[in-house]
């Protein structure tokens, strides 16, 4: 069975908590991504910091995008998959958590991320209609 390790983008980088939202914007439109990981000093991952959280959460209420940390959008623990998983868990984490991104971690460490769009080319076609449903229906 495939596992994250294998479909995952590996090389993902964390914004740290302590950094600003205006610097995980910069840095998400720099490697053309929508969502950082974040990450506290202590190198674990603290949440996910998507695009939609920083326009809804700190545009959308006037709040200043240089002010805000990007720690303090991290809500509950972090949803991750681990690096030896198979794509059949991918599959159920992300239904279960309605997420389209997952941090692929090894121990404690990020390895890496892998996409709704990685696990539809990893999984038979039933599978793939199944994830699509599960994360499009409310």
């Amino acid at each position: 069975m495939t596992t994250a390790r294998e479909i995952m983008t590996a090389g993902a980088e964390c914004i740290g908590a302590q950094e600003t939202v205006l610097e995980a914007a910069k840095k998400m439109t720099e490697m053309g991504v929508g969502a950082l990981p974040i990450c506290g000093t202590d190198e674990r991952l603290k949440g996910m910091l998507t695009d939609r959280d920083i326009v809804v959460k700190v545009l959308g209420v006037g709040k200043d995008p240089a002010e805000v940390k990007a720690g303090d959008l991290a809500q509950g623990e972090a949803v991750t998959i681990g690096a030896d998983d198979d794509a059949e868990e991918i599959l159920r984490t992300m239904s279960e958590h309605k997420v389209r991104r997952l941090p692929v971690i090894d121990g404690h460490t990020l390895v890496g991320m892998v996409a709704q769009a990685d696990v539809a080319r990893a999984l038979p076609d039933p599978k793939v209609g199944d994830l699509l449903q599960a994360l499009s229906t409310d």
